[in-house]
This record gives structure tokens, C-alpha cells and sequence, in this order.
């Protein structure tokens, strides 16, 4: 089924793990949006790493049966793959150029005007937490909040510009070979969960590993190239005042990244979460981390969690135990420990 509406029209391809997947022929080419929950509600847009979808980059968030329950009794979920990241995608032509950071944010604007939404809740990881960010900077009156994960802000150190020169030619040669594989791995995964010596990997990271397999390495590369030729945008974020919630994993490659935006945002609108013994993806290493601090954060636009997984005594969204000094961004502005922050919560 086909439909259009102005410049962008979308082609229904199928109902996939439990959500609707649409194709949009946006003003720079198309892109595969997820749609999940009920529409009428706030719209939650995410935007994965490179390499991932929102199967490889949120499903650990959303398989957490209390995030769930805070995100779909309050979202409607909208998951943007990168250009040609989604499942079963097929090789993006060579004749088209690669988008730029700046085409990429369009896309979004672009996907927000064909479901009709004007202002959106935002949710990010590394090279998608820096798409959602130009959007916010570009289309700052479309963005309620942002919730960046391992966000970067800055223009590539020499460091990571040769780093991933190295990964674009490998891709451009030989596809998605192991040693591309490995390299992605530990820009998303800890040590801990990769595994090393006598410690063999996780789970999570032997099925982000199947599920590397299947992207299609130009267009990987293509989105890589984008990501690459990144400038800095710290100084233009500063004039964006919308609320945001940042996570790192304290063994992010990008963590300085995250520590330097902080820095830079107006404390009275930014909280920064720093998750240890975590990688650049806490939505899939440590999701149980983010839900305390989600919790928090969306009480300032006047959301909760339903308490129905046995009433749920800890959440600090539920009535009894709500106070001005908890829902400060200063009280937010801590380095928490994954999981452990939730057992100090008490009503």
C-alpha cells in the first residue's frame, strides 16, 4: 500500500515484531521507520549507532518489562533505522551521494511530517544521539526532550577519524569481515560482556554479532562516511534549552564525549547519568540503569509508570513519593551505578 503526503509518501511493508514498518521517501532519499503503540500518544523517536537498528540497539530497553511499561504507557515508539540498516534492506545505489549529517536530520523532519507530528520526545545512541541533536538544533521547536546515550558533540579526534578511515576501507573491500565485526564491538560493548580469554561473550554481544551479519556493509559505510565528516556543534547546542537526560557507560570510547557536553549545557535543563562497568550502548548492556533516571525525567512533562509488576513499591514516580528535591536536575546530576541506585529508592 502506498500513500503520499507532500514531499515524502511511504510504502507499508509489514507488520514486523509486534510493530508496523513503514518505508518514507523522505527529501534525501528513503528511510524505514518502526511504528509501535498507540498513535494518539506522544511520539518517542529513536535513532540508533551505526551498523545497529532499533532490533540491535533498543530491543534490550524495551525487553526490560519495567521500561516497557514506563515507554508505551506514555509513547508511541517511532524507531528510524540509518539509510538501508533495516532488516532486510538491500545495498543503497552507488549513484546516490552520501548524506550528510544535515540530510540525515531532515530525514527526521521529514518522517515527523508525514505521521503528522509536531513536536516529538527524542532518543539517541552514539552516531544517533548526534543526528537527534542537529535535529533538535535545526528544528528546536519539534524537540520536547532529548535523551542522549554516549552522545558526540565534536568534530572527530585524528584518533577516531583514522579509526574509522580504517573500518570505511575495510567495508569498502572486504564487507562486513570479522575484523569489522570486532571493531564495531568494542564501540558499543564493554570488556566485560565481549569476553576475553577463559570469560567467552555474552549473549547480548553474540546476537548483536548475528545481527551485524545480516546490514549490508555499503551502506553501513555510507552511514559511517556521514558520521565521519561531522563538524562540532557544542556551541550551537548551548541555545537549545530543552531538557536533557545524557547516559554513558563509563567505558564508552566516547565518553569524554559526553562529559564535555555536559559541561557545556545549562544545568538547569541537562542531568548526566554515568553507568559503571558499561559500554557506549546501555540500551543494551545495562537497561535497568536507565529506568530510575527515565522516570525522573519524565515527571517534569507530567508522565508516570503504571504500577502493575507487583505494584511496583520502588518507583519514584508513584504519588506517595514524589518531592521537589528528587526531581531537581541537580539531584539527577550524579554518577549512578547501574541497578543499585534502585534499591536505595524507598517509599
Amino acid at each position: 500500500m502506498v500513500e503520499s503526503s507532500g514531499s515524502v509518501s511511504v510504502d507499508v511493508e509489514r507488520i514486523s515484531f509486534g510493530g508496523k514498518e513503514h518505508l518514507i521517501q523522505t527529501r534525501h532519499g528513503s528511510v524505514s521507520v518502526a511504528v509501535y503503540g498507540d498513535q494518539e500518544k506522544t511520539a518517542l523517536i529513536t535513532y540508533p549507532d551505526v551498523a545497529l537498528n532499533h532490533v540491535s540497539c533498543f530491543q534490550g530497553l524495551f525487553f526490560c518489562p519495567e521500561a516497557a511499561s514506563l515507554l508505551l504507557h506514555n509513547f508511541c515508539i517511532y524507531h528510524i533505522s540509518p539509510p538501508g540498516h533495516e532488516l532486510g534492506a538491500a545495498p543503497i545505489s552507488s549513484n546516490i551521494p552520501v548524506s550528510s549529517v544535515d540530510d540525515l536530520a531532515d530525514q527526521v523532519a521529514d518522517v515527523l511530517d508525514f505521521f503528522g507530528l509536531n513536536s516529538v520526545m527524542c532518543l539517541g545512541v552514539t552516531a544517533g544521539a548526534y543526528i537527534l541533536t542537529v535535529f533538535a538544533i535545526k528544528y528546536r521547536k519539534r524537540v520536547l526532550g532529548l535523551l542522549l546515550v554516549s552522545p558526540l558533540c565534536r568534530a572527530p579526534s585524528w584518533t577516531e577519524w583514522l579509526y574509522n578511515k580504517v573500518m570505511s576501507n575495510l567495508l569498502y573491500y572486504y564487507g562486513m569481515c570479522g575484523l569489522v565485526k570486532e571493531c564495531l564491538l568494542q564501540r558499543y560493548f564493554s570488556k566485560e560482556v565481549r569476553g576475553s580469554g577463559q570469560v567467552p561473550e555474552s549473549d547480548i554481544v553474540q546476537a548483536c554479532r548475528r545481527l551485524l551479519d545480516e546490514r549490508q556493509s555499503s551502506n553501513v559505510w555510507r552511514f559511517l562516511q556521514s558520521i565521519n565528516w561531522r563538524s562540532d556543534i557544542t556551541e550551537a547546542f548551548k541555545k537549545v534549552q530543552c531538557r536533557t537526560l545524557i547516559f554513558v557507560g563509563e567505558n564508552s570510547p566516547f565518553h569524554s564525549e559526553a562529559i564535555h557536553l555536559t559541561s557545556k549545557l545549562d544545568r538547569r535543563y541537562c542531568a548526566f547519568v554515568e553507568v559503571k562497568a558499561c559500554g557506549s550502548v546501555v540500551t543494551e548492556e545495562q537497561p535497568h540503569a536507565m529506568l530510575i533516571p527515565m522516570e525522573y525525567f519524565f515527571t517534569w512533562y507530567g508522565l508516570f509508570r503504571p504500577c502493575q509488576f507487583n505494584g511496583s513499591p520502588r518507583s519514584p514516580l508513584s504519588p506517595l513519593c514524589i518531592s521537589p528535591e528528587l526531581l531537581s536536575p541537580e539531584s539527577m546530576g550524579l554518577k549512578l551505578k547501574p541497578i543499585k541506585t534502585r534499591v536505595s529508592l524507598h517509599c
